[in-house]
Parts: C-alpha cells; structure tokens; sequence
C-alpha cells in the first residue's frame, strides 16, 4: 500500500484505517455497492413506507443530554418586520400572494440522527512519536485548524473538514435495511446485550446480515419517548429498554466481522452509557470508539422504528430497502435524519 498521503504510522488495533485508500472518508459507507442498492430494491415486494424519524422537538427539554435543546423557529425579518403572513401587496400593488418564511436553531443531534466520523476519536500515538494525539477515523488530525469556506472567517478541524457529515449526504446513504428487533425479547426493561445474546436473537428471528447491510435494532425507547408527550421521566429515561454492551470484545469482533456498513438504534447512544469507567486509558463508549474511530462506521441514534418492527414481525420478514441521507452541512459531526424504509 502506498503510504504517500498517509497520515499515520500506526494504526489502533482492530481498526481498517488505509483499507479504502489512504485519503478514505466514507469508511464502512463503501462497502454500500451498486449490488448492495439492487438487493436493497428487490426487498420492496408490498410498496409501504415507513417513516423511521421522530418529530424534530422529541424527546423534548434537555433531561437526556443538557448540552442538546429542542430546534427553535422563528420568521425571517423582512423590511424591519417579521415575514410571516406577509401581503405581498403591501410592496408591489395588485400583488395577491401571502408568504410565511422561516429559519431554525437546531441542536443536530437532538432527536434522530447520524453520527459523523469526526463525531468521535481518540487520543492515539498515530504517528509513532510515542506521545498520544487527537485523531479520528484514518488518521485524520482534530488539532490543525484550516478556514472554513466563503471567507466566513470562521474554521474547521481538519478532521471536520475531512469527515464532516456531507460525505454521508453525497453518497446517499441508501441500501437494505436489517431489523433485529429487541424489544420483542427483552421488553422495557434496560438489559445490557452483548454478543451471545444478540446472536441467540437473531437466530430465533431467523436474521441475517451480509456485507454492505446497514443494521437497525429496535428496543422500543422512542415508543416510550413519543407516550411520554415531550415530557420524558428525567430518571426512567436512561434505564430503560435495551442498549449494546460495548466492552463485549466479541461483540466488537463481529461488528467487524458482519461486513456491516452502518449501525442504528432507536435508542440513545446505541450502546450502555456508564459513568463507571474500567481501571486504566480506555474509551468511556468503547462501541463509538469502535464504529466512528476504528472502522469508519456512522451510527444512528433515536430513531423510530416500532411501527417497521411491528409490521415486520407480523409478516415475518428482516430486510427492506433503507433511505436516509443527512443534512449536506459541510463539516457537521452529526445531523438529523428522516429515514424511510420501504418493503
């Protein structure tokens, strides 16, 4: 392999850096072929959509992460006065149209979302000094700052700039989709899952995934989150429904493994969230490390997926064809999306 552009001397164990060319920024995206979309397509048999998004101010207030808020809207200005049920005619005579416009604040990971590349490194001696640095997904630096475009006078890591959320959005994001549902074994109650019970799962299920299948678990958190009406149990919230246990060194190796492009939960962070950090230098979500960092892997959080699950069980099907491109907001670390699944 060449090594004229690589950024590293070293990569982490376990990680694919350079396997799609030293100047990758799709990572596991990739593995998403012209095949890959035609095998999606055949899984279309009935025509159904499902909408796979929550409504963009869900889950409501901040209990769940006090860094995120609900998007704020308001008119854009328009002659010193707000444009929003604006007469046309007020300006150019005999004009009959009215005109609403409008701008948002939005929190991009608020509600469902992706997860960009640059959403997650680590400290990692990439480049052999023997003195760790901040580095994401195939080497890319988050230290070295570059201006950011238009002359805005404002600027980007590098990291951002290379792993920003567009190249999700430029390359679509379409495939087949694969629902391992949860929910439907492990109820509401918060139950850690690591490989042996995953794969118990989905042999029951009779689920299968290959290589370049984006993989969707349903756990039944956004049901509760839509019943609790933008007014979510501030305890319940976190220590309910189903999550990953990203210490499961099996369960990382078959992530690798699986061939799988991307990863999705309609729960929060995808894996168990604990403040309860092993002894020694390790990541405190080790299943981030892994997908965004090592493997190149975007990860979808909060999405809503009890109406497909439902419907999918009842005609015991797993595969569907999968659309959900980001916002192309050139050097955003996630973004929110509205998934449709079509079978």
């Amino acid at each position: 392999m060449s090594t004229t552009n690589r950024r590293w001397v070293q990569r982490p164990e376990g990680s694919n850096w350079g396997d799609f060319g030293d100047d990758d920024q799709l990572g596991r995206l990739n593995l998403i072929t012209p095949d890959c979309r035609r095998a999606a397509a055949a899984e279309v048999q009935e025509g159904l959509s499902f909408c796979l998004s929550l409504p963009l101010d869900y889950p409501g207030g901040n209990v769940l992460n006090p860094r995120r808020h609900p998007p704020k809207t308001r008119p854009t200005v328009r002659g010193g006065m707000p444009n929003w049920m604006f007469e046309v005619g007020s300006e150019l005579e005999g004009a009959t149209d009215v005109i609403c416009d409008d701008m948002a604040m939005i929190w991009l990971q608020y509600s469902t979302q992706w997860d960009s590349l640059a959403h997650a490194g680590s400290n990692f001696d990439a480049n052999g000094d023997g003195r760790p640095e901040v580095v994401f997904y195939n080497g890319y630096r988050g230290g070295i700052e570059i201006p950011k475009p238009e002359g805005s006078g404002e600027s980007l890591t590098s990291a951002a700039r290379a792993l920003g959320i567009e190249n999700m959005a430029r390359h679509g994001v379409q495939g087949r989709g694969v629902l391992v549902d949860l929910h439907a074994h492990c109820g509401d109650v918060r139950e850690v899952v690591g490989y042996e019970r995953l794969m118990r799962i989905m042999e029951t299920d009779k689920v299968q995934v290959e290589s370049g299948d984006i993989l969707c678990l349903h756990t039944g958190f956004t049901q509760r989150v839509l019943e609790w009406n933008k007014q979510p149990d501030p305890v319940a919230i976190h220590n309910i429904c189903a999550a990953l246990d990203g210490r499961d060194a099996k369960l990382l190796q078959w992530i690798t493994d699986s061939g799988i492009a991307a990863l999705v939960a309609d729960n929060y962070a995808v894996e168990h969230h604990s403040t309860d950090k092993p002894a020694g230098s390790c990541a405190m979500l080790p299943l981030h490390e892994h997908c965004l960092f090592k493997l190149g892997m975007p990860l979808g959080e909060i999405w809503y997926l009890n109406e497909l699950a439902v419907w999918m069980r009842r005609a015991k099907r797993s595969r569907f064809m999968l659309t959900a491109p980001p916002l192309r907001l050139p050097g955003a670390v996630g973004s929110p999306v509205s998934p449709i699944a079509t079978v």
